[in-house]
């Protein structure tokens, strides 16, 4: 889908979104069904969820679109109606996007329609299901379980918690959202732990690739621990950690990327190891020292030094995993190996969009994650 705005001025999804319902959706829906208790939102998938949607989004599955929920029962009762009024009645654009949506048989250029009625993008469905859907576990119902949380990737939890709730007459919406917007203090205190654990694992690798003769093994080390970094900092930050794609625009609006921004990309575009370990050293000791102001463990030491008797030098990470492990009382979570949440660990796109496969695994874990199915809301 392309703009027929003729300008160059650029109107987010979620602007657009909340004109859709605004303007459109609801005079619609109030002449038909006055007293008809729903709830209007923009969430789930795409960069205008996020926030990060630009003009370049509008080339493919964007424009005025909106989730429409209604209790079940109404949804079975009024929801293919609700639909088939909205296809008749909806403008057939919106500032200048087309509210048409182009199907599969139409040829290109036919998503300006002038006759017959709107393919839109309002979809009419019930809370419970449409989370259910997307996270694998329904929050309407009570608390998350401590393997909901392991097992539910925080690109979905990013897309539940993000966007605009427009309207809330159901009541049911904005209370799972609060409900999901950020994890147990528990849980997050592990996946801290366990963040920690995956950088410890390899600070040193940079060094020994290149002493071994290899930068190309050194640099793709970096990588990933600029990577590890950037998520670690998201998680200090109280903020869902996206997919590749946005990782780098999540981090960019925390206070704390001005000054490891420059650091990072430092460390990612030097010609040689020394060069790199001095960025990356830096970058750890400010990283600690954001882990020593949240106050969720007892100071810690935040200068690099000497890997034992080896020529470079690290943070000993380790030292952080081990201080928040020791903060986690909860029997199950201490009883965990440190993996973290099935993201930590794994980012094969198909992986972590199969429910079941998540699920499966997390389920795999030591006994006292299946035993245990109580809410963790209290941990």
């Amino acid at each position: 889908m392309t703009t027929t705005t003729g300008t160059d001025e650029f109107l987010s999804g979620l602007a657009l979104s909340r004109l859709l319902y605004a303007d459109a959706v609801l005079p619609i829906l109030t002449q038909a069904y006055p007293d008809l208790p729903h709830s209007a939102a923009l969430l789930g998938a795409g960069s205008e969820v996020l926030g990060f949607d630009s003009a370049r989004s509008t080339d493919h599955d964007w424009g005025p679109r909106l989730l429409l929920f209604l209790a079940p029962e109404d949804v079975a009762a009024h929801g293919a109606e609700i639909h088939r009024l909205l296809a008749e009645r909806l403008p057939k654009e919106l500032r200048g996007y087309p509210t048409h949506f182009r199907m599969a048989n139409e040829r290109v250029g036919h998503m300006d329609r002038t006759d017959g009625p709107v393919n839109h993008r309002v979809l009419t469905l019930d809370v419970g299901s449409w989370l259910s859907g997307q996270l694998g576990v329904d929050p309407t119902a009570g608390s998350l379980t401590l393997r909901d949380w392991l097992s539910v990737p925080q690109q979905r939890l990013a897309e539940v918690t993000g966007g605009e709730v427009f309207h809330d007459g159901l009541g049911t919406l904005g209370a799972a959202r609060a409900r999901l917007a950020w994890y147990p203090d528990q849980v997050w205190r592990y996946l801290l732990a366990c963040q920690w654990q995956r950088i410890s694992q390899e600070e040193a690798f940079v060094g020994r690739c290149a002493e071994a003769g290899d930068p190309l093994g050194s640099a793709v080390v970096a990588g990933r621990l600029v990577r590890d970094l950037i998520r670690l900092c998201l998680l200090l930050g109280r903020r869902y950690a996206p997919y590749s794609k946005w990782l780098g625009s999540a981090f960019g609006q925390l206070p704390a990327a001005e000054t490891l921004t420059p650091l990072l990309q430092a460390a990612l575009a030097a010609a040689g190891y020394r060069e790199r370990a001095e960025h990356l050293c830096h970058a750890y000791e400010i990283v600690a020292t954001l882990h020593n102001e949240a106050g969720l463990t007892a100071p810690l030491a935040t200068t690099c030094r000497r890997y034992h008797d080896r020529p470079y030098r690290v943070l000993f990470a380790e030292r952080f995993a081990e201080a928040m492990a020791d903060t986690i009382t909860d029997p199950a979570l201490r009883s965990l190996p440190r993996v973290g949440g099935v993201d930590q660990w794994a980012d094969s796109t198909d992986f972590i969009g199969e429910q079941a496969l998540r699920q499966a695994v997390v389920t795999a874990l030591p006994r006292p994650v299946c035993d245990r199915e109580r809410s963790v809301s209290d941990l």
